[in-house]
C-alpha cells in the first residue's frame, strides 16, 4: 500500500470505535474507498480492532458483498434468475466467458472486465439479459451478447 493509500486508511479507521463490533462497517468503508479489500487494509483492520487476521479475512469472506480482489473496468453481471435460465443464460455466460478469456468471478488480465453470476436482476421481461456497469442488455442471444462486448471494447464488429 502508498503511502497515501495509508494515510486514507489510518482516516478511514480513525472514525470507528477500535471494537470487534466495528469490524464489517470498517470493511465496508474500506472497501468503498478502495473498491475492494487489499490484504493489508485486512492487516490495518485486525491490528486496530484488536481482533485476529483470520477473523477479518473469515468475515470478508463470508459476506458476498465484499472483494478481495479489485474489479475490472466495467463489472458485467449474468442474470441466471428463472426466467433468464430457462431463455439460455448457461449459453450467455458460455460465450462471455469464451470471449473473455476468464470464469465468472474472474477479472481479465488486462483488468478490463470482471464477469459474475448473480441470482436476479430483475429484469425477468428482458430475459436473457447481463448487466454491464448500470446499463441492462436484454433479449440477448449468442451474437448479440458479442456486440454488446465490441460495443465496450470499441470495437464496431
Amino acid at each position: 500500500m502508498q503511502v497515501s493509500e495509508s494515510k486514507i486508511m489510518e482516516e478511514i479507521l480513525s472514525e470507528y470505535h477500535p471494537e470487534k463490533s466495528s469490524l464489517i462497517p470498517v470493511l465496508q468503508a474500506i472497501q468503498k474507498q478502495f473498491g475492494y479489500l487489499p490484504r493489508e487494509a485486512m492487516e490495518a483492520i485486525a491490528e486496530y480492532l484488536e481482533i485476529p487476521l483470520s477473523t477479518v479475512y473469515g468475515v470478508s469472506t463470508f459476506y458476498a458483498q465484499f472483494r478481495l480482489e479489485p474489479l475490472g473496468d466495467h463489472l458485467i453481471k449474468v442474470c441466471h434468475g428463472t426466467a433468464c435460465h430457462v431463455r439460455g443464460a448457461d449459453k450467455i455466460n458460455e460465450v462471455l466467458e469464451n470471449e473473455l478469456g476468464i470464469k465468472s468471478g474472474e477479472t481479465t488480465p488486462d483488468g478490463t472486465f470482471t464477469l459474475e453470476r448473480v441470482a436476479c436482476l430483475g429484469c425477468c421481461s428482458l430475459a436473457p439479459v447481463i448487466m454491464v456497469d448500470d446499463t441492462a442488455h436484454g433479449n440477448l442471444s449468442r451474437e448479440k451478447v458479442k456486440k454488446v462486448l465490441a460495443g465496450y471494447r470499441g470495437d464496431p464488429r
